[in-house]
């Protein structure tokens, strides 16, 4: 395993530290970043260092990363008055965020003040990109400080031996709160955490969040709902500026159903003045015609603009996110996939391609730009047809009164709380009565029902009334008051799908000469007719053939293609 940049000082540092000293190293930490230090991080740390749990809101690019990691940091220094000890510490930190490509970056920002302040602490990543010797190492050893996924942690939870490995765990910190809140993969932290609080009730859970209405009801979805903690918010007055594109010949401009070609040119010349810019579309099928549509007109920025989104295959996206944080493109049209925390400084500007579709994503996408504290984030918002002009200007008005939406916790998904039980089963068993309370401490499943809870013991038992004839469905046996998963191959299968949500079938898309570019659902590939055209990864395709749920192409010199 490839140790990070957090360990490279524990066998040569010797520094000596005290309580009354601690601040003043991370004061000079921020010092030698000129950062400022606000008061909601001083907040932060005052209430983490007291005990408890709560949910940081502050503007994107203000420093909400450091408002939570700094004080795990005091903490343990704190304990030493004379000097730090060599070894690193056992896994003290649980950092959860919601996207892989945050993984990486996150690490680095950890690792930096770790690495100023010569403390003996590992920072290290664990995702489905992670290899598989890298993840048996770490259940032998975790690092001080862990950075994954609800997916990750949920697999970490169905081994016997974690409990044992998260016994010196202070705190969890989930990042991006309000994009997990509203979706199954929010109620599956919920579940997780659910567990780690019964494993140790003291346990620091701290939430951090950028565009939200309901902070309260995010806060106790977060903590639980037989859990206070402590709300703070980041009184910082970021400065958003919002233009819009408006069309010079109003009468033509379409009413609806448009992708925004049109203002094409007035896109590029915006593009122009400034050196980097984020051109942000609603659908990948927008993100594909609006990437053709720049280079029909600038053919010559073909090696500056890049295209992302989530069916393009990971290296290609990571070689854009690299380019793009190095300051090295000029633009990147993409789809939510670059909406969430990476810090990409160069950025100069963002540019959203019709309606934001709620205030949060238009205040989330913005910050892309001017991600440092102070600084100003700018958005030219284009309309693709007449109508998105009033929803703009609504958009607008609602940033500057501060009125974001509200996202609502789901309401005790079975199937989550399913394979959950499973999960459990596997590590080592579980007890009916016990663990139904532990299930309702979770916030989304407060008012579970016994016969709700009955059908799914029933089903992951005895595969309900529908399954049960099948003997793969019945994959949790009852001995002596214990629920436990016996059958190895169940729980293989079972680790194998954690987090898994189905939904249309997904083709691999293939060069004949092998190389990769994405997936794409079966039911966009199956319209398309063999040597017919169509446009994927930024590049017109002829299709070859389908095999093997794989899409086999070539380059197509000329023509148009279906998006």
């Amino acid at each position: 395993m490839v140790k990070t940049a957090c360990s490279k000082f524990l066998k040569t540092r010797n520094t000596r530290t005290s309580t009354a000293n601690s601040k003043a190293k991370v004061e000079a930490f921020f010092r030698s970043k000129k950062w400022k230090i606000f008061p909601f991080q001083k907040k932060t740390w005052d209430a983490y260092l007291q005990g408890k749990s709560g949910l940081v809101h502050a503007p994107t690019g203000t420093g909400k990363t450091y408002a939570v990691w700094v004080p795990p940091l005091l903490n343990w220094m704190d304990n030493y008055s004379s000097s730090f000890p060599h070894k690193a510490p056992p896994l003290k930190v649980l950092w959860l965020t919601p996207l892989r490509a945050l993984v990486e970056d996150t690490k680095r920002s950890l690792c930096e003040i770790v690495d100023k302040l010569e403390l003996p602490w590992t920072v290290e990543a664990r995702t489905g990109d992670t290899s598989g010797n890298t993840k048996a190492k770490q259940r032998k050893k975790f690092p001080s400080a862990l950075v994954t996924t609800p997916e990750s942690l949920s697999l970490l939870l169905s081994y016997p031996d974690t409990m044992r490995s998260f016994s010196e765990l202070e705190a969890v910190i989930v990042d991006e709160w309000h994009e997990l809140l509203s979706s199954k993969r929010g109620t599956q932290t919920e579940l997780g955490l659910a567990r780690l609080r019964k494993w140790n009730p003291k346990l620091r859970i701290w939430g951090l969040s950028a565009t939200l209405g309901n902070l309260e009801q995010a806060m106790k979805s977060l903590l639980g709902n037989e859990n206070q903690g402590q709300l703070i918010n980041g009184e910082i007055r970021k400065k958003f500026v919002v233009k819009t594109i408006i069309p010079k010949n109003m009468e033509k401009f379409p009413w609806a159903g448009h992708l925004g070609g049109r203002l094409v040119e007035q896109v590029a010349k915006a593009i122009e003045k400034k050196l980097t810019t984020l051109v942000f579309t609603n659908v990948r099928s927008q993100t594909e015609y609006w990437f053709d549509a720049i280079l029909s007109i600038r053919p010559h920025w073909k090696e500056q603009v890049g295209i992302h989104h989530g069916s393009i295959d990971r290296k290609q996206r990571t070689l854009i996110e690299k380019r793009l944080k190095n300051g090295e493109i000029k633009a990147v049209v993409c789809t939510s996939s670059l909406d969430l925390g990476v810090d990409f400084s160069p950025v100069e500007q963002v540019i959203q391609i019709g309606g934001p579709k709620g205030v949060a994503r238009l205040l989330q996408r913005a910050g892309r730009c001017g991600h440092q504290p102070g600084a100003e984030s700018k958005v030219i918002c284009v309309p693709t047809q007449a109508m998105e002009l009033v929803e703009y200007a609504a958009a607008r008005d609602a940033m500057v009164d501060r009125k974001i939406e509200d996202r609502e916790p789901l309401r005790a998904p079975l199937d989550l709380l399913a394979q959950h039980l499973i999960t459990l089963a596997l590590a080592g068993g579980f007890e009916e009565k016990e663990t139904f309370q532990e299930i309702r401490s979770a916030w989304s499943y407060r008012d579970l029902s016994e016969e709700e809870w009955s059908w799914t013991l029933d089903f992951i038992i005895r595969g309900g009334k529908t399954l049960r004839a099948y003997d793969q469905f019945k994959r949790v046996i009852e001995q002596n008051g214990i629920h436990r998963v016996e059958s190895k191959l169940i729980g293989r299968f079972h680790r194998m799908s954690i987090g898994t949500i189905t939904s249309d079938s997904a083709i691999t898309v293939k060069f004949k000469t092998g190389k990769t570019l994405g997936t794409i659902e079966e039911s966009f590939i199956s319209r398309i007719k063999p040597k017919s055209n169509f446009f994927f990864a930024g590049k017109l395709l002829k299709l070859e053939r389908i095999r093997d749920l794989t899409a086999i192409v070539s380059k197509a010199k000329t023509g148009n293609g279906a998006i």
